[in-house]
């Protein structure tokens, strides 16, 4: 298995490789992201396979990419393989 890396503003936020792949999303472990970049958000969403997401905002040189890593705390039975797992969008660029 190779490498996947997930970059924003040129740096490497996260690095595994043991990601999970579900809907088109690779999910990072939490142990493989870099926690200097993160900060808590207070935002939630719902999705009706995985159940309740949270969010963290990225922030690199100064830069705040907002809401743009998400994971599930608790998700539903269909999705428990994601539990502990981190997944990212809004322009992070992953591979």
């Amino acid at each position: 298995m190779s490498m996947i890396k997930a970059i924003w503003n040129g740096t490497v936020v996260a690095e595994s490789e043991e990601t999970i792949v579900l809907d088109g999303n690779h999910y990072f472990p939490i142990t493989a992201i870099h926690k200097q970049f993160f900060l808590n958000s207070n935002t939630h969403t719902t999705c009706s396979m995985k159940g309740v997401a949270s969010y963290y905002h990225l922030e690199v040189e100064g830069k705040k990419n907002t809401d743009s890593a998400f994971y599930y705390p608790t998700p539903k039975d269909s999705a428990k393989k994601i539990a502990g797992y981190v997944a990212f969008w809004k322009g992070v660029k992953v591979g």
